[in-house]
């Protein structure tokens, strides 16, 4: 593939606030961009050149929506694999990276087999599954659903005995992992950009805090102990993306443990711990992920101050939008989603220094 020049096309599948700040990210490198999703009017078509409305598993619509761009990406990673397959070579990062991050099984599988470690676990797909889980795991554990599970949704926590059956019911019996719970000083993530050329660049590692499974604040620099464990967490991510052939920027989430760094998940797009990166690096995620995927050099990831906070706006919080516009030095972001209920993400504000 030869540097994608500017007044090229952009596809982005997906309509979400990640598809939004690419649309703006590709505006200003001088590219169209052209958004796909099912929704009526979703926070990315209100910032794209064009706005195409179908279903997802529309393999026809998805094909003469790549006829129409010059190179094609997704905006999350919830996306049946098999209609994409109609995309071609255009869609960049490939269906690999989709196939193995949305499936927990998979995912743990893999991290595995390259060197990563996780949390100990055993797959869960029927009840007498669910039997023994005590023995070889322990309490407290978490049985997690295998597919479409994020910001907490789709998990169950077991404490003691005689709770498993609940919680397999709670998650609607559907296929699961069932996880040890981990024993962390710390959540960090690595961002990795991948070129198809194997150029590699990472950004300085956020510490993440969570509150209810949603990502509240990420911090940069760590601090300890996460800074000492970065360079074997970096070789990690770098691996990981090498191993799937990704293109684009990837994220590898991970505790700091006592052990040493655990892989948590992998996310194989731009993700929320990076959003730092528009105000606090040379060269934002959303930018580099183009980069990749238009073939162009990759962005300096470097810091432009020594200390940088992003806040996530959950629910009621986007109320403060006033009061933080009149906050010196904070950059606010919202995404336009028209109802604030509780769990959402409606924006964030970033802090340099």
């Amino acid at each position: 593939m030869t540097p994608l020049p500017p007044g090229s096309t952009i596809g982005i599948v997906g309509g979400g606030q990640l598809g939004r700040m690419l649309c703006l990210a590709a505006q200003r490198m001088g590219y169209r961009t052209h958004v796909y999703a099912p929704d009526p009017a979703p926070p990315a078509s209100e910032s794209a050149s064009l706005y195409v409305c179908a279903d997802y598993q529309n393999s026809d619509a998805l094909a003469a929506f790549a006829n129409e761009c010059d190179v094609v990406t997704y905006e999350f990673e919830n996306l049946p694999v098999a209609p994409l397959e109609a995309m071609g070579d255009k869609l960049r990062p490939g269906t690999r990276s989709l196939a193995i991050a949305q499936d927990r099984a998979a995912e743990k599988r893999f991290i595995e087999e390259h060197g990563g470690t996780v949390a100990n676990w055993r797959p869960v797909s029927e009840t007498s599954d669910l039997d023994g889980l005590e023995e070889a795991i322990g309490f407290p554990l978490v049985l997690k659903s295998r597919r479409l599970g994020y910001d907490g949704k789709g998990q169950a926590w077991v404490r003691e005995k005689g709770q498993l059956m609940d919680a397999w019911e709670a998650i609607g019996r559907e296929p699961a992992v069932a996880e040890a719970a981990v024993d962390f000083a710390a959540e960090f993530s690595i961002l990795v950009a991948r070129r198809a050329d194997d150029t590699l660049a990472v950004w300085n590692a956020p510490r993440n805090i969570h509150d209810g499974g949603i990502l509240r604040r990420s911090e940069v620099p760590a601090g300890e102990p996460v800074e000492e464990q970065v360079e074997e967490a970096v070789a990690i991510a770098c691996r990981l993306a090498q191993e799937l052939g990704h293109i684009g920027v990837m994220a590898v989430e991970f505790f700091a443990t006592a052990e040493g760094p655990l892989v948590n998940e992998i996310a194989p797009r731009v993700h929320n711990s990076g959003h730092w990166t528009i105000e606090g690096s040379q060269c934002s995620q959303f930018e580099q992920h183009l980069r990749c995927i238009a073939d162009l050099p990759l962005g300096d990831p470097a810091l432009v101050s020594p200390r940088v906070t992003m806040d996530n706006l959950i629910g009621s919080d986007v109320d403060l939008w006033a009061e933080l516009l009149a906050e010196p030095g904070a950059h606010l972001h919202l995404y336009g989603k028209k109802e604030a209920r509780p769990g959402r993400k409606m924006g964030h504000v970033t802090r340099l220094g």
